[in-house]
């Protein structure tokens, strides 16, 4: 069970690192900006079911391991639903409002929680290393 959790983490962790800093910024090298806009904006609700859905296997599969591991998975896990479903659709709102300022302090906010989330699950694979 250890090895299937380290592995989750690493892919919690690969795929969100993957997904914030690559996806984004090659969206916008490849394709023109309102192309890329839409892209990101229809790719973010699966982004968020990737993370809620690992997320929560590793709370599941982690109960009877260590209960660090469960609250932190149990952190990422519960605090992706309201980034998902009302802090996503308030930055599109702001976009699409042309609210420069709002947009820019929503998406800040997004971006810091996803950091969190990988640090989180940094944390989680250097506890598993040891």
């Amino acid at each position: 069970m250890e090895f299937v959790l380290l592995l989750l983490i690493s892919f919690l962790f690969g795929g969100m690192l993957l997904f914030s800093i690559g996806f984004g910024t090659l969206s916008f090298k490849f394709l023109q900006t309102a192309d890329a806009r839409k892209f990101i904006r229809k790719s973010f609700p699966y982004f968020y079911g990737y993370v809620f859905g690992v997320s929560a296997l590793i709370c599941l599969l982690s109960l009877n391991f260590s209960t660090t591991i469960t609250a932190f998975g149990l952190i990422i896990c519960v605090s992706t639903v309201p980034t998902a479903l009302i802090l996503m659709p308030a930055i599109n709102k702001a976009s699409d409002m042309k609210q420069k300022r709002s947009f820019i302090l929503l998406h800040t906010l997004s971006v810091v929680i996803t950091l969190m989330h990988i640090i989180i699950c940094a944390v989680l694979l250097y506890l598993m290393s040891k």
